[in-house]
């Protein structure tokens, strides 16, 4: 039976129960949530942090996972005191020695989740490897802070083989610890802490991490972050230049790494695999500080490599194994056109690299099969959602309940189209409209709608429009099918620039002929219903002869993202027809003659 804890509440913090610990001549704040009998998983800050900035993700853990979660004012901050004197007093063996107090005072009997951030990580990291802590960590989730001692065999490693590649490594590491440099200054960083910068520090984080105003940071900030710069001195150069040889982790590790984060390369944890028994990695499209933007994701993977790691589940029973695994897992995904052909192979793919997914077509059961295949695979959650494209106050339903019940979208895959054969002459106006209202209207709304979600979060994502190689290669029978598509590329080419000092990457597919049923479904104008249906199945089995499936053109749109590419021709042809687009347009527009074999 775990020991109970006060009444008094915390800071930020409501209803947490809290308790003092004394350990190495300070004594520390502790806060804990939900129910003591249940797995504890102990959440530690980083700089210049206190505890609260885990509040969001700690009632989500409580609340939504069952754990006992426990928080703790590193010494010096938020509520523990301060360490006297300050210069040796944030050594990693004293701050190791706070930990195992604070554990065996909440978990005595059993072994603890760790969960750590920035210099929270920093520390957790010398908890999971050092000998006296064997036996007493469960687990390891480590965001936006490396070992010291894996950073310095890097930065060695990198020294005695000094290669081009290395060195670039070096140099841009180097840049993004300007910080380091900064908080090893005598009195400095104290003085800005507790004058200017302390006053403005909430509204630079609101303006450059987009982290909403509330209860972080608290009024202790300047003289935590006074406190805190000891952290670094005592520290960063002592072990950088004598890094431990036997510092591997005795418990399983997950590591997540925010893409934009401005502090910190993910070349750093190049070589991690070495180090630990077993790493799960998870790549997060935001900025540094997660636990304040995506409490939502980062609860979600923490429960989920908890439970994993508690015998509630065989270790990795639901972590995604796929090729991007590391990039998409635990991410919303929104597919539209999602109920066969490209958008289905597109969710599926997807939903095996571990992503959420919500499927979206006008066919109510093809988006529930969809959203079934996604969960079999490897999907987290994967919900079907029912809307026509074309209709803009029902997208705008839809964004509005996406958002409402699963999140902003990390990635918007604008699929849905539909396909249209005949000359210009024969093409109604109503042809057009229905044209350009799904393939291309269709995908305004999607942009402007989820796009928008994304550009307020402030934590970058991707959108991928689906557009054709007859956007760039005219055909004398495809005029209203070729200008939805050369629009919807033209649109994309705008949004990419636009959105690009968002971090929102744009991306533009342009597929070629691939087996889908959108053949057997495109009409043909200009004859009748007999030899439209003619044309329809010529055109199938054409299409089933070349045989290029929708699954190669899902993992262009994966590859697209992990690697924001602004236009991907994807089959042969298409890459060979944006080539001619660019170089010999006169033979494109020779081809664009001749009459198709139908």
């Amino acid at each position: 039976m775990r020991t109970g804890a006060g009444s008094r509440g915390t800071e930020g913090i409501e209803g947490a129960r809290e308790r003092r610990v004394r350990t190495g001549g300070v004594e520390l704040c502790v806060a804990e949530l939900g129910d003591p009998e249940r797995p504890t998983v102990v959440l530690v800050h980083g700089y210049p942090d206190s505890k609260e900035v885990w509040t969001e993700v700690a009632r989500r853990l409580a609340d939504d996972g069952g754990f006992h979660v426990v928080l703790y004012d590193v010494r010096g901050h938020g509520g523990s005191t301060a360490p006297k004197p300050l210069r040796g007093g944030f050594t990693l063996e004293k701050l190791t020695d706070d930990f195992v107090a604070v554990i065996d005072a909440v978990s005595p009997d059993e072994p603890v989740h760790v969960v750590g951030h920035d210099w929270g990580s920093v520390q957790s990291w010398e908890f999971v490897t050092v000998q006296r802590t064997e036996g007493r960590i469960a687990s390891f989730t480590s965001i936006s802070g490396p070992s010291l001692d894996h950073f310095g065999h890097w930065i060695q490693k990198r020294v005695a083989r000094p290669t081009p590649r290395r060195v670039g490594q070096l140099l841009g590491q180097g840049a993004k610890s300007w910080y380091v440099y900064a908080l090893h200054t005598p009195a400095l960083p104290e003085l800005a802490w507790r004058g200017p910068l302390g006053k403005r520090w909430p509204k630079i984080l609101e303006r450059v991490e987009k982290v909403p105003a509330g209860d972080y940071p608290t009024s202790s900030l300047p003289r935590d972050a006074a406190h805190g710069a000891w952290l670094y001195r005592d520290n960063v150069r002592a072990r950088l230049r004598r890094p431990r040889a036997d510092a591997y982790a005795h418990a399983p590790v997950q590591l997540i790494m925010p893409s934009g984060d401005v502090f910190l390369s993910e070349r750093l944890y190049d070589e991690l695999g070495a180090w630990v028994p077993r790493l799960v990695r998870r790549t997060l499209p935001a900025k540094h500080w997660v636990p304040r933007t995506r409490p939502d994701q980062v609860a979600a993977w923490v429960s989920e490599f908890v439970t994993a790691n508690e015998g509630g589940a065989a270790p990795g029973d639901r972590m995604a194994t796929g090729k991007y695994a590391d990039r998409f897992g635990g991410q919303l995904v929104l597919v539209t056109g999602a109920g066969g052909g490209i958008g289905r192979a597109t969710a599926v793919a997807f939903a095996e690299a571990g992503a959420r997914v919500v499927a979206v077509d006008r066919n109510a059961e093809g988006a529930a099969r969809t959203a079934e295949l996604a969960r079999s695979i490897g999907a987290p959650e994967a919900w079907a959602e029912t809307v026509d494209v074309s209709d803009e106050q029902a997208m705008e339903k839809l964004a509005e309940k996406v958002v409402t019940e699963y999140g902003v979208v990390d990635v918007l895959v604008n699929n849905a189209g539909i396909g249209l054969s005949g000359p210009f002459l024969a093409t109604s106006t109503e042809d057009w409209r229905k044209v350009l209202d799904v393939n291309l209207w269709g995908v305004i709304h999607g942009c402007r709608l989820f796009g928008r979600q994304m550009a307020e979060r402030g934590q970058g994502g991707h959108i991928v429009n689906m557009a054709s190689a007859a956007a760039f290669q005219p055909s004398r029978t495809l005029p209203a099918y070729s200008t939805s598509k050369a629009g919807v590329l033209m649109l994309s080419e705008c949004l990419r620039a636009e959105l690009a000092g968002q971090d929102i990457g744009v991306s533009a597919i342009c597929p070629g002929i691939v087996n889908t049923g959108i053949t057997s479904t495109a009409r043909f104008l200009g004859v009748d219903a007999e030899e439209e249906k003619r044309r329809q199945e010529r055109s199938a089995r054409l299409y089933g002869l070349r045989n290029y499936p929708p699954e190669k053109v899902a993992d262009a749109v994966l590859r697209a993202v992990a690697e924001n590419r602004a236009v991907v021709p994807v089959t042969p042809e298409a890459r060979g027809a944006r080539l001619l687009s660019r170089f010999a347009p006169k033979a494109l527009r020779a081809v664009a003659r001749l009459e198709p074999p139908l």
